[in-house]
């Protein structure tokens, strides 16, 4: 690669942002690309027409949001064609809008406006399954070709007292078994979420190039690149074994009660992966492919090697807690730089719709500290809509749960499966529906703390979460910034901190306490440290710290549940 093409993957704001697979592995000196991805739920960010369901006009309203934001790349959750059994995860036809969200004709208006506005679209591109209602599966049913085998079919078997069963254990990512009965078909079919979801057949080669198809009808349609859903189940082992039981939990009805080692991580799966990053390299435009499994390390890393631009890194999720020390931030931190594939692009997820927000996962302070993480370390920091205003998880009872997954865990259970309690509207302000709707009544209830909670509040508020969080996004946009060198420190055992460095044009250093009480650390463990720093930002967790520069870089009083943001005198990152 010549130095002029290195100066444009450098500096350009996003158009060669992402290392792709085209370039992968090449020995020339890496620089980490700081970019700011936005999930916006669409269901849940704005209702344009009254009938209390967020929509694409909306996105298209508010876009401007994304950009106070400093968002670089903006993800839609789906929004196809869809019976929404699954909320729209349940697909009846992958090339067209589901009227609730608007037409196709939005969609491209939506796409020529981010554009307009230097922001990238990621469609959610869900692989797996299709609806129960999709021609495919329609057809499947009645054993019509070529579609007979588009789905996980098996006759079962017999047992002794002449009843027929599912040929094995196999378990549902949503609890139950992941097989059902058709009598049409006389089979069972498998389905590894919702028995509306059925799993397509990825030893199909007929399957495999359907869904290549999806991808390039995307891609002409000026999608900039997919996230794909719950990559790592799409094949599954052809023996159609039993599971072993994972000694994980003695409660037979959980998923966590079998290791499944035939339904998730099998090898076909990389090779279908690397098939649609072929076709969107067929495309003379750079292309973002990012997916989604809750797996383990190293099988996330192979997504790496199989054409993702990077494999969601849900580490901020699955491997800390309200409860967790410096030391485990440092080592969950460590441990994925130090494994990533040389040359590749780090990414920090704290939240999304599926999992409680990160307010409620590490309470207010704690959680913007893992703002100030998800934006400031190397790479992809990506922000679930609302988590930038520190919406809080509504509280939803048995009689008002919408979601599946709650309601097939029952009344006893739900509350700790319910995925509802994140999806609930954007807070914008404090009228209706917290700004969301002018429908009071909307598809899922409003928060019901959204009349202090919301964005117009909290820009007029200056230790607002919204504040912290455009004050930190600025500095990621940086472009001198985005070449700056990681390292991270333990300073004490309550202090974690790390640095982005650069010769040229200073550096930022990172200090958060995670104890509730303060702490003095010595900045000089980093090295090349100058003896005076200035404050950026400074915070004890639930309000903004005056600016006071540090003259003695041996004892830093870092606050209580705080953080300081410090930066080299005379710095060249255009921030204040």
């Amino acid at each position: 690669m010549n130095g002029s093409m290195r100066a444009v993957i450098l500096f350009s704001v996003i158009a060669c942002s992402m290392v792709s697979a085209r370039t992968a592995g090449k020995s020339e000196k890496y620089s980490y690309l700081d970019l700011s991805l936005y999930q916006v739920y669409p269901r849940s960010f704005k209702d344009s027409n009254g009938d209390g369901i967020g929509d694409l006009q909306g996105i298209i309203d508010k876009m401007d949001h994304l950009v106070e934001a400093k968002a670089d790349i903006l993800w839609l959750s789906p929004i196809y064609t869809s019976p929404q059994a699954d909320f729209g995860y349940d697909i009846s036809n992958f090339t067209d809008i589901d009227p609730i969200y608007g037409k196709l004709d939005d969609l491209r208006k939506l796409i020529k406006l981010a554009h307009a506005k230097h922001l990238k679209v990621v469609m959610d591109y869900v692989p797996n399954h299709t609806s129960v209602d999709h021609p495919w599966f329609k057809m499947s049913l009645k054993g019509i070709e070529p579609y007979k085998d588009y789905f996980v079919w098996h006759e079962g078997k017999v047992l002794d007292n002449g009843t027929r069963a599912p040929p094995n254990n196999w378990m549902g990512a949503l609890g139950g078994t992941a097989w059902t009965w058709s009598d049409e078909r006389q089979a069972y079919y498998l389905h590894q979420f919702a028995s509306e979801e059925p799993d397509l057949n990825y030893f199909n080669p007929k399957v495999v190039e359907e869904m290549k198809e999806i991808v390039r009808f995307w891609m002409n349609e000026g999608v900039d690149g997919l996230r794909v859903d719950s990559a790592t189940y799409l094949c599954e082992d052809q023996r159609f074994l039993d599971e072993p039981v994972s000694g994980l939990t003695n409660d037979s009805s959980s998923y966590d009660y079998l290791a499944h080692i035939y339904t998730k991580d099998q090898p076909q799966t990389f090779e279908v992966i690397q098939g649609w990053r072929d076709v969107m390299n067929e495309f003379d435009k750079e292309l973002i492919m990012m997916t989604e499994a809750y797996t383990s390390l190293a099988v996330n890393m192979k997504f790496y090697e199989y054409g993702a631009d990077f494999p969601f890194n849900f580490g901020f999720i699955t491997d800390v807690n309200k409860d967790s020390k410096a030391a485990d931030f440092k080592k969950f931190i460590d441990t994925w730089m130090s494994n990533m594939p040389a040359g590749r692009t780090p990414n920090w997820v704290a939240g999304n719709h599926d999992k409680n927000r990160i307010t409620a996962r590490f309470g207010p302070e704690r959680a913007r500290a893992i703002t100030l993480m998800t934006l400031l370390l190397p790479g992809v920091g990506a922000t679930y809509n609302g988590d930038e205003i520190g919406m809080m998880d509504a509280y939803i009872s048995w009689e008002e749960n919408l979601d599946p997954q709650g309601c097939l865990a029952g009344p006893e259970n739900y509350l700790s499966q319910t995925r509802d309690p994140e999806r609930t509207p954007f807070q914008w302000d404090s009228s209706t529906a917290a700004g969301f709707s002018t429908n009071p009544k909307t598809w899922i209830k409003v928060n019901e703390d959204y009349k202090t909670r919301n964005l117009a509040a909290e820009k007029k508020d200056k230790n607002s979460v919204w504040t912290m969080y455009q004050k930190l996004a600025t500095l990621k946009k940086s472009k001198n910034f985005k070449l700056a060198k990681l390292n991270t420190k333990l300073l004490s055992d309550n202090v974690f901190a790390f640095s982005r460095e650069t010769e040229k044009y200073g550096s930022v250093y990172s200090v958060i306490n995670f104890s509730a009480q303060d702490d003095t650390v010595d900045l000089s463990a980093f090295t090349n440290v100058p003896k005076k720093l200035h404050t950026y930002y400074a915070t004890n967790g639930s309000a903004s710290l005056p600016k006071t520069d540090i003259k003695d870089i041996t004892k830093v009083k870092v606050p209580a549940s705080g953080f300081l943001v410090l930066l080299t005198p005379n710095n060249k990152f255009g921030v204040s």
